[in-house]
């Protein structure tokens, strides 16, 4: 088999000042082929097999997004949109990487790659766990889930947690680890229907809260009565403005993700803001890039929790979707519409 010497990419074209366009004049991304560069030496040529879809990428491509208040640099416009994948490596002139071996890399969204391969972690197997699972659990997303539940809001069995996005792939790694590894008094879900509910609950939430149904407050005031010391935000809006009233005294956010603001021109904004000043309500953002220096036994400590049978890591947390290289885009799409149960990863065909 002949090696490629092109690849098609999916090229930012137009950043998106709300939900981004994939189709018309306006589309945000388009597909292109480019040439491949020869192999340098320490370099490998990379078959991307699976995509990471992340709702941060979102922010990496706004249009009102000033460059200066992000925590990594955007995509620039004519560049491949930024995603992490697992890879084949079809040649390599790197010591300790060869043909066949499967890898994490920075590979976005292009089917060939070649990249340095100081880059590359690779995958190891775990008996029973997919290798998908090191591009949610076991991999970025779980470690931001520990970082956020154990050292941001430093959760402990003395706490009541509330965690929003709970069916996503870091809300439903952060219920996992609040109930059965801290083993926190009581651990509330918030989640979009019933079946995804019912399936946080199985992951070890004492209840989880539909946000789509119309009494989604009162079951919120029911739940957290006493009020609660932790809250773990994926969505920001109105969910989190929602919780600054029930939290106690001197609770501890989270603050992770806003996925309920990313595509919104403008949002939600902030109603109960008085809340954190007379309760003395700590709210603190964090990036798990932050953790890196600690990934390694984060990593550890995950796989020994999976080992256990503490974190459940197998096909019910991850939404696994096989596409052709076109369909891409509108994979990732499914992120902002609800698509998924858990990690949300792109299969290419």
């Amino acid at each position: 088999m002949s090696l490629p010497t092109t690849t098609r990419q999916w090229i930012l074209t137009n950043k998106p000042v709300d939900l981004p366009v994939l189709s018309g004049p306006s589309q945000t991304f388009t597909l292109q082929e480019h040439s491949l560069p020869s192999l340098k030496e320490n370099q490998v040529l990379l078959k991307t097999l699976y995509i990471s879809n992340d709702p941060a990428q979102r922010g990496w491509i706004g249009a009102n997004v000033d460059p200066e208040r992000l925590y990594s640099p955007p995509v620039p416009v004519g560049s491949p949109m930024y995603a992490r994948g697992i890879c084949e490596i079809l040649k390599s002139t790197a010591e300790g990487f060869k043909e066949g071996d499967k890898v994490l890399a920075n590979s976005g969204w292009t089917e060939y790659s070649v990249l340095d391969a100081s880059g590359l972690q690779k995958v190891q197997d775990i008996e029973g766990v997919g290798i998908t699972q090191y591009l949610g659990a076991l991999g970025m997303t779980g470690l931001t889930a520990l970082y956020g539940i154990t050292e941001i809001a430093r959760a402990s069995k003395d706490d009541a947690v509330v965690v929003s996005g709970a069916a996503g792939a870091t809300g439903s790694m952060v219920v996992q680890i609040a109930k059965n590894v801290i083993g926190c008094k009581k651990v509330i879900g918030i989640a979009g229907g019933a079946d995804k509910c019912k399936w946080v609950e199985s992951l070890g939430a004492d209840v989880c809260l539909d946000y789509k149904d119309s009494n989604f407050r009162d079951n919120l005031i029911k739940a957290t009565e006493g009020y609660v010391e932790v809250f773990y935000d994926n969505v920001g809006g109105e969910i989190l403005d929602t919780m600054l009233t029930r939290m106690k005294r001197h609770g501890r956010i989270a603050a992770c993700g806003a996925v309920a603001e990313y595509n919104k021109s403008e949002g939600h904004g902030i109603k109960n803001w008085v809340e954190v000043i007379s309760n003395r309500i700590e709210i603190k953002g964090f990036i798990v890039l932050d953790f890196q220096p600690k990934a390694k036994e984060a990593t550890a400590e995950l796989v020994k929790a999976t080992k256990e049978g503490k974190i459940k890591v197998d096909s019910s947390n991850e939404t696994v979707v096989e596409t052709g290289f076109e369909g891409v885009p509108a994979t990732w799409m499914k992120l902002f519409e609800g698509g998924n149960r858990g990690k949300l990863v792109t299969k290419l065909k």
